[in-house]
């Protein structure tokens, strides 16, 4: 029987963040990487095999040769049972390892629903995170015309760019008002919804699939929607989110909340001391709100790997997970759009007093220059403490860091008139101007607001 100090389950974002972190605070200890595919996948690069990129060769994470050279060891298996007890955990073929301490980074699956009539027809695809799945897709689609994407949430939204990129004829169907509904307040969702269509995909909101009709010889024909309206298609694409694969750690006998994912503390330890979960199988509770969060993102998944790693063997009071503050962004075309904390919309809807404030400038000064683009940002703040708790931007692909930069005020709980005050440095061809700074202006409405 081989034995290691950290086992970990699972090497994508959460497990090897996991991994690298813990080694770095505890170079003494053993690391072994367990993982059930010889080839693992970027996750959020997914979308763009379809479209931007040749090959899913271009879309790998590292390889093993790098974390060689930081001294963690790896190895393809399934592990199929977990004896708590004895701490020790069988593989599929028979092969026994023991462990100190077990992290679980199990992931997650794409969700079918049971309800769907044609879901097991031809040519209807979910997207797991599997390359030789996705290559098997990507060849299916390519004498497909007519794609129906079923969910306009980012990752459905990704799709449909870049299968139009491909030539492809495509429809994306959402039940919600706008695509994006869930991460942006209406002007920014219904803006990403009208910049898509302008690229040439058919959006359709407002309605949900009814069925996947089949042309008779088990491939499907059409799509209908709730309204009775069919579309054409050749292929169908189930972008309607994912589900944690926490099997495992259910059947292990570990706490699984309603939801279905495992629970965890602050320290991402489940309810067995020794075993640790991390990234889309383990419980989350939103930053602002601290409800349960079904909020799977290769970001989060990261910041848990890194305070799991931290707190293998020894706790840190400080270096905690506190929630995921939902850091969001993606792009369409030239035109970016990110989202971090929580929207306008949801904090009315959860009894929090807010005022907000939105300004559009440039993200470069002056405005004539090559390449520069129009940004919008918007802050959401709590009326009485003055703490920004939500903000939302568009515009070039600026927008991208703007979004971690807005999440990090929010996670440093930072009020609106601290950040009035904040300085900052604007150079013409990488910024706006320090005097119609984006983020600024948006801050001196909210504060302007708040006097009303």
């Amino acid at each position: 029987m081989k034995n290691t100090d950290v086992l970990i389950i699972g090497s994508s974002a959460a497990g090897l963040t996991t991994a690298v972190s813990g080694k770095n605070n505890y170079p003494e200890k053993d690391f072994l990487v367990i993982r059930k595919e010889e080839k693992i996948m970027v996750p959020c690069g997914i979308p763009y095999i379809f479209g931007s990129l040749e090959s899913s060769d271009h879309n790998m994470m590292p390889a093993d040769s790098k974390y060689d050279a930081l001294g963690i060891n790896h190895q393809v298996g399934y592990i199929e049972e977990i004896n708590r007890e004895d701490q020790v955990c069988r593989l599929t073929e028979g092969t026994e390892i023991g462990y100190k301490k077990l992290v679980l980074a199990t992931g997650s699956t794409p969700k079918v629903p049971e309800w769907l009539d044609g879901k097991e027809l031809d040519n209807v695809f979910a997207i797991p995170k599997n390359k030789y799945v996705l290559d098997h897709v990507k060849s299916q689609l390519k004498d497909a015309q007519k794609v129906v994407v079923v969910g306009g949430g980012f990752i459905g939204v990704e799709f449909s760019d870049e299968l139009n990129k491909a030539g492809k004829e495509v429809t994306i169907v959402e039940v919600l008002p706008h695509i994006l509904n869930v991460a942006f307040d209406g002007e920014f969702a219904e803006r990403a919804g009208s910049i898509l269509a302008e690229r040439g995909v058919k959006v359709k909101t407002g309605t949900g699939v009814n069925n996947i009709v089949s042309n008779g010889n088990g491939k499907v024909k059409a799509v209908e929607l709730d309204n009775g309206e069919q579309i054409e298609a050749d292929a169908v694409i189930l972008s309607m989110g994912y589900e944690p694969n926490s099997n495992l750690a259910k059947n292990t006998g570990l706490k699984i909340n309603e939801g279905g994912y495992i629970s965890v503390d602050e320290y991402m330890r489940t309810n067995d001391p020794n075993i640790i979960a991390v990234g889309d199988c383990a419980e989350k509770r939103h930053f602002i709100t601290k409800k349960q969060s079904a909020v799977m993102l290769a970001s989060t998944a990261s910041a848990e790997g890194r305070i799991a790693g931290m707190n293998l063997f020894s706790l840190s009071a400080i270096k905690t997970f506190t929630g995921t503050i939902a850091i969001y962004s993606t792009a369409i075309g030239d035109y970016a759009f990110g989202t971090a904390g929580i929207t306008e919309t949801d904090a009315k809807n959860e009894g929090f007093d807010v005022v907000s404030g939105l300004f559009e400038g440039m993200d470069k000064h002056p405005g004539k220059l090559p390449g520069a683009k129009k940004q919008t940002v918007k802050l959401i703040v709590a009326r009485e403490s003055g703490i920004i708790i939500g903000g939302e931007a568009m515009g070039g692909v600026s927008v991208g860091e703007l979004t971690n930069l807005i999440g990090f005020i929010i996670q440093s709980r930072t009020s609106i008139y601290t950040l009035l005050i904040t300085q900052i440095g604007t150079q013409p061809l990488l910024t706006g101007s320090p005097a119609a700074y984006p983020l600024m202006k948006a801050a001196e409405a909210v504060s302007n607001n708040m006097k009303k």
